[in-house]
């Protein structure tokens, strides 16, 4: 009979409701080691009077008694061990009795029979026993079940009585030396108590009573009795002082273990129990055939009624093997069923690439944690991970992601949950550790390549602490809102959540709101910036800017709502309107002013619209309902966008190969390479304003001014030597025209030549050239 996991002596690092069990059972265990010791000097020595065998039984009972009080008033569970209780005080009582009275009569104790009042005592605690295990829960799901488990527990019930009459009571009454009928009673009842309670032990599985308690409960009347039946049949009367002395005491050992067993269980998680209930009845079954072949084969019956009985017996057999043959069918299946399940139910709550956990178990466990305690999480959003995928393939990708989610595991330890929240988006649901020491070890181990291709990943990190009374769905929110300021911040760091932090996110939304209205109302007009010979003065192009004229705020500012349409998305829809407005108007200028129309109307493109699938087809479109010849159109781009992947090139040589001219917009502040422009299919190069700035100062120190003048040059010069139209932006003096003319520019665009006008004011111009 296993106990479980139960340390024999007390720990310093035991519970202290367990550890006072544990004490009763050392109690116990050394009156039953005492009473050995007396009982082997008796016999051998003839050491003391044999009415001292009868004192063991109810010290040690009163240990038990003992042990299931501090049960029942520690928090153990009131209505079986409250029952349990009873039945000890009685049977405690009972023996108590018994000791008092063979002590009193000590030469008669061999002889003597149990007084009727003790006697009375002890059936009075067994049947309380009997009703306290009748009483306790069984798990059953429905109806049927229970009528299923209350026939197991009947025929078993039946089987192990019917084994233990044949084998225990019955010698006794056929003994050479009778026992009283109150002793055999009592051992009977042993019987029962064993039998009801090891019936009953493979349908507890959660319920209030453990299963190893009830095990001891069941040894605790079954291994008495037992020894005691068999000690009579061999030794007759003889056999008291053992049965007093050694076998007896071992009830309140038995007892107060299952009281450790129960404390050790209240405190702390149980094991999956084995569902061994289904087996109950087969046992059953060879319990009752053992005896029944036993008298087919010693008593004196007619050889018919013999082979009646074997073949009873065999057939039996047999029945029960092809039972036990479907019940391992039967155990397979559901064993390949329940595998089944775990393994569905892990694909529904785990990423499938990189085996983290996915969206819906970290919020489930998100949920479960707010009430536990402190709760952090720390949402990580790969920083430009779309180029992974552009420039390396999505194979690459994937393997990086692999890789990040295998970081995280390491990072996050035992105390974080590691998640994939989709696409490039991780969390860790952290429970009492600090978030921003996981987030700074994080970004440092991120400074480190990862995979086997050996790359550089920067992340953004928002970290929220759950508040008291915080929602999964708040808490949620709140790591968006500081990861979306950590990206604000300029990436590859972290940012703690704090009061208030929402309000700039939420404006922007709602600045994205207003800016959709604004494109279906028409409050989006489209300006014109000139690009001016250098040389003449003479207007040759211009550039497309958008301007927002809101109806209750005035003019809204490009640097605000530019970068909101940018993190919106409506930067593909917005850009899709000057395209068309630009198309729409440089053709009517064409037909218009014939040869002195523009030269070109360019207009700048983002790399969110060069991803969009349907660019080129919006740009022919635009094209084809103005009747603009491509030459004329300009894109601009800058050099971050033309270094987004493989997609954003195709989109550049398609548009290249439609006869559009393409400009490198900002020139000089961003990726700028000889690779670059023999890569980018680029027709003209845009000098940034901040190498125009301060070109026109002469202080007398020629070194002074040819630093200052060092990157206009190197532009030009290289512009030439691949053939490039060049444009210096940023214009704001006389002298910086004069300067630019010298180093070999022709044309140019700033507030010094013209500023932004509308399309009438461009047209002025054009009519005043002819």
């Amino acid at each position: 009979m296993t106990l479980g996991v139960l340390p024999l002596v007390v720990r310093p690092g035991d519970d202290p409701v367990v550890a006072e069990a544990w004490r009763y059972v050392q109690a116990t265990v050394a009156v039953a080691a005492v009473g050995a010791v007396w009982c082997v000097a008796y016999l051998r020595f003839g050491a003391g009077v044999e009415a001292v065998a009868y004192v063991f039984v109810p010290i040690g009972a009163v240990f038990a008694v003992a042990a299931v009080r501090h049960l029942t008033r520690r928090g153990g569970q009131p209505g079986f061990w409250q029952a349990v209780l009873a039945a000890l005080v009685f049977i405690t009582a009972g023996y108590a009795w018994l000791a008092v009275d063979m002590l009193t009569h000590a030469a008669e104790a061999r002889t003597r029979t149990m007084p009727a009042p003790a006697a009375a005592c002890v059936i009075v605690g067994f049947l309380i026993a009997i009703g306290a295990l009748a009483r306790v829960p069984v798990v059953a799901a429905g109806r049927t079940e229970r009528w299923r488990i209350g026939l197991d527990r009947t025929i078993a019930f039946l089987g192990c009585a019917a084994a233990f009459w044949w084998a225990g009571v019955a010698p006794m009454l056929d003994a050479r030396e009778p026992w009283s009928r109150q002793a055999m009673l009592i051992v009977g009842l042993g019987f029962l108590v064993a039998v009801g309670a090891a019936t009953k032990v493979s349908y507890i599985a959660g319920g209030p009573v453990d299963r190893v308690a009830m095990r001891m409960i069941a040894a605790s009347g079954g291994v008495p009795a037992g020894a005691v039946s068999v000690l009579a049949v061999q030794f007759g009367l003889v056999a008291s002082v053992p049965a007093q002395a050694i076998v007896m005491p071992l009830a309140p050992v038995l007892v107060t273990l299952g009281v450790a067993a129960q404390c050790r269980a209240d405190r702390g998680p149980r094991p999956e129990p084995a569902h061994t209930g289904v087996l109950l009845p087969y046992l059953a079954v060879v319990l009752a055939d053992v005896p029944l072949i036993a008298v087919a084969f010693g008593a004196p019956l007619s050889s018919p009624v013999r082979i009646v009985l074997v073949a009873a017996v065999v057939v039996t057999a047999l029945v029960m093997a092809r039972q036990f043959l479907v019940h391992r069918e039967n155990a397979r299946l559901l064993h390949q069923a329940r595998l089944q399940e775990a393994r569905l139910q892990y694909e529904v709550s785990h990423d499938g690439l990189t085996g983290l956990a996915n969206r819906a178990l970290f919020r489930e466990r998100l949920t479960a944690a707010l009430p536990a305690g402190p709760t952090s999480v720390l949402l990580i959003d790969l920083d430009d991970f779309q180029a992974v995928n552009d420039l390396l393939g999505h194979e690459v990708g994937d393997r990086l992601l692999v890789a990040v989610a295998r970081l995280l595991r390491a990072e996050a330890g035992d105390r974080g949950l590691p998640v994939r929240v989709g696409g490039d988006e991780f969390a860790v649901l952290l429970t009492g550790a600090d978030p921003e020491e996981l987030a700074g070890r994080l970004l440092a181990a991120f400074e480190q390549p990862i995979s086997e291709h050996r790359l550089l990943v920067r992340a953004s990190i928002g970290v929220v602490t759950a508040a008291p009374g915080d929602t999964a769905g708040a808490v949620l929110r709140n790591a968006d809102v500081a990861t979306y300021t950590a990206k604000q911040r300029g990436k590859a760091g972290f940012v703690r959540y704090a009061d208030g932090m929402g309000e700039p996110v939420l404006a922007d939304m709602r600045l994205g709101a207003e800016l959709r209205r604004a494109l279906d109302d028409g409050e989006l007009r489209v300006v014109y910036q000139p690009i001016v010979r250098l040389d003449g003065y003479r207007v040759v192009g211009v550039e497309a800017l958008v301007r927002w004229h809101h109806p209750e705020r005035g003019v809204v500012s490009p640097a605000e709502f530019i970068p909101a349409a940018e993190r919106t998305g409506l930067i593909v829809p917005l850009g899709r309107f000057v395209l068309r407005e630009t198309c729409r108007q440089a053709a009517a200028w064409l037909a218009e002013f014939g040869p002195d129309a523009l030269d070109e109307a360019g207009l700048n493109v983002s790399a969110r619209q060069l991803h969009d699938p349907d660019f080129v087809a919006d740009v022919a479109a635009a094209l084809a309902d103005s009747g603009l010849p491509c030459e004329r159109l300009v894109l601009e781009v800058t050099e971050s966008a033309v270094l987004r992947g493989q997609q954003v090139s195709r989109v550049l040589h398609e548009l290249d190969r439609m006869g559009i001219r393409l400009a490198l917009d900002d020139f000089g502040t961003g990726e700028s390479s000889l690779s670059l422009l023999r890569a980018f299919p680029a027709a003209i190069v845009k000098l940034d304003k901040s190498f125009v700035d301060g070109i026109e100062i002469d202080d007398g120190l020629p070194a002074a001014v040819e630093a200052r003048q060092a990157v206009a040059r190197a532009v030009i010069q290289l512009a030439h030597a691949l053939r490039l139209d060049t444009v210096a932006e940023g214009i704001e003096s006389p002298e910086q025209v004069a300067t630019l003319r010298e180093l070999g520019y022709t044309r140019g665009q700033g507030f010094h030549l013209a500023e932004p006008m509308s399309a009438d004011g461009v047209s002025l111009l054009l009519a005043g050239q002819r």
